[in-house]
């Protein structure tokens, strides 16, 4: 059962959206991700959301350039978490899906992350941070992580 949702608006957000992936599964995360779209496919958007969340879905991840209303259009329909990856995908560099990401009425909040691969990282970690709220054994994993982190700068320090 998949704890975690990634939607992405189109295939070619797929390469800068790998990392979070990739992050969820070095966590032992069940996940699912889908391509949908906001505009394109609204229908299919709704129908994965009651979908995923009768599955048993905690935390949705919306990838999205342009426009980039996905992550938008998914936190009108649940009342989960949902965090934005805004994609660069257009000659504004990103910034027009930062903004559509960000700019969320009151009552319907997205976590936004940085722009592209290191946003779909720190999706991932945001996602499972929001898991181990419950989850003692992933708050541990997590917690191992970020000491290895510790472990490499300090290592990195002393090379100088």
């Amino acid at each position: 059962m998949p704890k975690v949702a990634i939607f992405m608006g189109s295939k070619s957000d797929l390469e800068k959206v790998k990392p979070c992936a990739q992050i969820l599964e070095m966590l032992e995360i069940d996940y699912k991700m889908t391509i949908t779209s906001a505009h394109r496919t609204p229908e299919r958007t709704y129908n994965l959301i009651k979908e995923m969340e009768e599955k048993g879905c905690q935390v949705f991840i919306c990838a999205a350039g342009m426009a980039a209303h996905l992550a938008g259009v998914v936190a009108s329909k649940t009342v989960k978490p949902v965090i934005g990856i805004p994609i660069s995908a257009s000659s504004l560099g990103g910034m027009d899906a930062l903004l559509s990401t960000v700019q969320m009425p009151p009552g319907f909040p997205v976590g936004t992350v940085a722009l592209d691969k290191a946003g779909a990282k720190n999706a991932a970690w945001f996602a499972a941070q929001i898991l181990a709220l419950t989850d003692a054994s992933l708050a541990q994993k997590i917690a191992n992580f970020r000491e290895e982190m510790k472990k490499e700068v300090e290592k990195a320090a002393n090379e100088l």
